[in-house]
């Protein structure tokens, strides 16, 4: 217990004296994790859309891979993104192996599947009497992808925060592809992950009481924009 307020305490005090490195982490931490969830989105809604209202042959199948990829470990992602990324690999030229880009390509890869998958589940389950409506009514295609969207985005936000969730608290393929670089690729997770190793549990609980605040508010912060669209 007094490992743990000291740890909270430690917690304050690095973000009352403006501790440049851990902001410096966090900062990190908000941009890579941020950028995999907009692009997941970006590529997920869509497909998930996509998967969700039309039929043809070889979508069953697509399913099961995405559904097998919402629950990828991360450390096998990281290796997969590693493989791509070493020298000798296709995108090997890049050199983007131990650089935040490369954190940012493992978390979509796991972020991806969820996003899509949830996304998808949500748009089967619109009634096709809704569909021959909306298209009895005339409405041209961009506004049918409008009108599902509105009835689906509560579902959509809900895939939206499953997947920021993910990659928020993702490690090993961080680990494994940013190297866990002083002032380069070091986020709040492979922090404490270092910390707990060095035995210096205090700062680890500190890291940690920092990035559950950030998760926290985030996620509050995305909920109610959910369920005050939900009143409207």
């Amino acid at each position: 217990m007094e490992l743990i307020i000291d740890g909270l305490r430690k917690a304050i005090e690095m973000i009352l004296t403006g501790d440049r490195e851990i902001l410096e982490i966090t900062w990190l931490t908000l941009r890579v994790c941020f950028m995999a969830i907009l692009i997941s989105s970006l590529i997920g809604l869509p497909l998930g859309m996509l998967l969700g209202l039309t039929r043809f042959k070889g979508r069953k199948v697509i399913l099961v891979f995405i559904n097998i990829g919402m629950g990828l470990p991360p450390v096998v992602a990281g290796l997969w993104i590693t493989m791509l990324l070493w020298r000798s690999g296709p995108l090997g030229h890049l050199q983007l192996l131990y650089s935040p880009t490369a954190i940012v390509m493992a978390q979509v890869l796991v972020s991806l599947p969820i996003v899509t998958g949830l996304t998808s589940s949500a748009f089967q389950q619109i009634n096709d009497k809704m569909l021959l409506q909306i298209k009895a009514l005339g409405a041209t295609k961009i506004q049918t992808i409008a009108i599902l969207l509105k009835q689906t985005k509560i579902a959509i936000f809900a895939a939206i925060m499953a997947g920021f969730g993910r990659v928020i608290a993702e490690v090993g393929a961080a680990m494994m592809v940013g190297g866990n670089i002083q002032g380069d690729t070091r986020i709040l997770t492979t922090s404490i992950v270092m910390e707990v190793s060095k035995g210096n549990f205090d700062v680890a609980l500190a890291i940690s009481f920092i990035l559950l605040t950030v998760a926290l508010l985030i996620t509050a912060a995305l909920t109610l924009l959910q369920q005050r669209r939900r009143v409207s």
